[in-house]
């Protein structure tokens, strides 16, 4: 009876879509509870304070908190991992077809910048969001490409993957350099220590996951203590898992990958949306999106990302440069640009820095952004489907 009850169940978790329905899903739900009369449960709760540790020894943050900068950074965490497989033995083992993320994170930061600060030109206090529709929500770009199944080649998913963590390395450099008001040397000097033991423990090819976690943990602590982004300790982990091609499936960087897979997916993502996805739209119009902050925030996000993206990898490509990646058309790739539009929680995340000392602009900030996310992600995901997927000869 128990077996046949979970047949549907363990059908729908094979599914190659049902990471992505179960993230849009989670994102529905905190929308809808963040604007209904569970609003202030929700808010409160994510809010309240938790400590973690032993005795003294811990650290006491929000649930919001713990959610974006402890589980978050185990997803950067597995993301950089199978980045790194990519770079060394897959589909950006190529330096042509590694160029390529790169180059595009590049246009699909700098275009969406250039169309803000036009529109904001002349008013000091707004041109502060300049990085706003410069962001990419990693996390939901990947679930909305993960509805298309196999209807997406293999490259392209990676091509995507790496252009948003390269994107969002971009944003946490942004945020340290413009909107970090208290870099702490002395943390900075730790985390880079601590980094560098890391490697060391690579370069001596122990292949056991426990000294690289405990140095992890502190990695990411004083990551966390230095005023840069915690998530960051993340990538710096998966960077030093060691890894050789000789050793296929049995490395320690696959095994890691195999293992945190389903957590990641089902876990991790769902969870972050529920708790960042959840904004209230008291007050908000789509009157407002005339105003210069949202205009801005649209356009950079819904035009500017994809112009940015697609131009700068063509002509990339064109001047062979860089590479195409493997089975794609056109189409797909340009619709994979549009994806790299769904800002949401990471140009919320930047807005709230941008705009801490001058907040009546935060509603304009939320519209701008849900509006060129909503339309990115509606955009992308009938522009892949749409179109013909074959590729390029």
């Amino acid at each position: 009876m128990i077996n046949y009850l979970s047949k549907p169940f363990k059908w729908f978790f094979k599914l190659e879509a049902a990471s992505g329905l179960v993230l849009l899903f989670a994102a529905m739900i905190a929308l809808i509870v963040s604007n209904s009369q569970l609003s202030g449960f929700y808010f409160s709760t994510l809010n309240k304070y938790f400590f973690i540790g032993i005795n003294d020894f811990g650290l006491k943050l929000s649930l919001i908190h713990w959610i974006n900068d402890a589980l978050m950074a185990i997803f950067f965490f597995f993301v950089t991992l199978e980045i790194k497989r990519e770079f060394l033995q897959g589909e950006l083992s190529n330096i042509k077809q590694a160029l390529l993320p790169i180059i595009g994170a590049v246009g699909g930061m700098l275009v969406p910048a250039l169309i803000y600060i036009y529109i904001n030109l002349g008013d000091s206090e707004t041109l502060n969001g300049w990085a706003i529709p410069s962001a990419t929500d990693i996390a939901f770009s990947l679930g909305v490409l993960s509805l298309l199944g196999k209807r997406v080649p293999l490259s392209l998913k990676v091509f995507l993957t790496a252009l948003a963590i390269i994107d969002d390395l971009g944003a946490i450099v942004i945020i340290a350099l413009f909107y970090s008001g208290d870099l702490s040397i002395k943390y900075l000097t730790l985390m880079f220590l601590a980094f560098i033991v890391l490697l060391l423990i690579n370069k001596f090819n122990i292949k056991k996951f426990l000294p690289y976690l405990v140095v992890g943990l502190f990695l990411w602590d004083f990551t966390h203590n230095s005023g840069i982004h915690a998530t960051i300790a993340g990538v710096l982990l998966a960077m030093t898992i060691h890894h050789k091609k000789k050793e296929k499936d049995f490395s320690l960087l696959i095994k890691i990958e195999h293992a945190i897979s389903p957590y990641v997916a089902f876990g991790i993502m769902p969870l972050f949306a529920f708790a960042n996805a959840g904004v209230s739209l008291e007050g908000l119009s789509f009157a407002s999106l005339l105003d210069k902050v949202p205009l801005g925030i649209l356009l950079g996000l819904f035009l500017g990302k994809q112009l940015g993206v697609f131009i700068f990898s063509y002509i990339s490509i064109k001047l062979k440069i860089a590479k195409m990646p493997n089975d794609t058309s056109w189409y797909n790739f340009y619709g994979v640009g549009v994806l790299t539009g769904i800002g949401f929680t990471m140009s919320l995340f930047v807005g709230n820095l941008a705009f801490a000392e001058n907040i009546q602009y935060m509603d304009g900030v939320k519209i701008g952004v849900l509006t060129g996310s909503l339309l990115s992600t509606l955009f992308g995901y009938f522009l892949i489907l749409l179109t013909p997927n074959k590729p390029n000869k």
